[in-house]
């Protein structure tokens, strides 16, 4: 079982990442992204979110993304590394970048937007929050600006 896991969990990550095929290089990649956002403390689906939205940038821009998309300044070495990787992909940026944005979502069920939908409908019989939030996650990878509240991690004060 260890070994069907870590296969399945290599083959999924790896399309959220935007290989098309995983290579025995890409595990340490993997490794030092996740590595990298438990010590900036970075949302696990905007991270993801932000990666499908860069797929097609070249290596070039690397430098520029951090500040651009609101990725730290300590993601630029290993979004070079990450775009390096990328040029190996035999797709297009366009199609890759599609299939990446197909499997990160802008939109999860973040526990302070399902608590704000309880309390509007249990406190003042208000389900618009719940109604607007459903329709968010029944098609969650499309996004469009006006919902990017629905999109952020809650502020402090908003942790659940």
């Amino acid at each position: 079982f260890p070994e069907r896991f870590q296969n399945a969990y290599l083959q999924g990550i790896s399309k959220k990442l935007g290989f098309a095929e995983s290579t025995p290089d890409d595990q340490t990649l993997i490794d030092d992204l996740l590595t990298l956002m438990a010590e900036e403390k970075s949302d696990f689906t905007l991270t993801f979110r932000r990666l499908a939205e860069l797929a097609d940038a070249g290596p070039d821009t690397a430098s520029n993304l951090g500040n651009l998309f609101e990725l730290p300044d300590a993601f630029t070495p290993w979004l070079c590394r990450w775009h390096n990787r990328l040029a190996s992909d035999p797709r297009d940026s366009l199609t890759r970048q599609a299939d990446m944005l197909a499997v990160n979502p802008a939109f999860i069920a973040r526990n302070h937007l399902v608590e704000e939908a309880i309390q509007a409908a249990t406190s003042n019989r208000d389900f618009e929050p719940f109604h607007k939030l459903i329709d968010l996650l029944a098609a969650p990878y499309a996004y469009h600006p006006r919902h990017a509240s629905y999109a952020t991690p809650p502020r402090p004060e908003q942790q659940v």
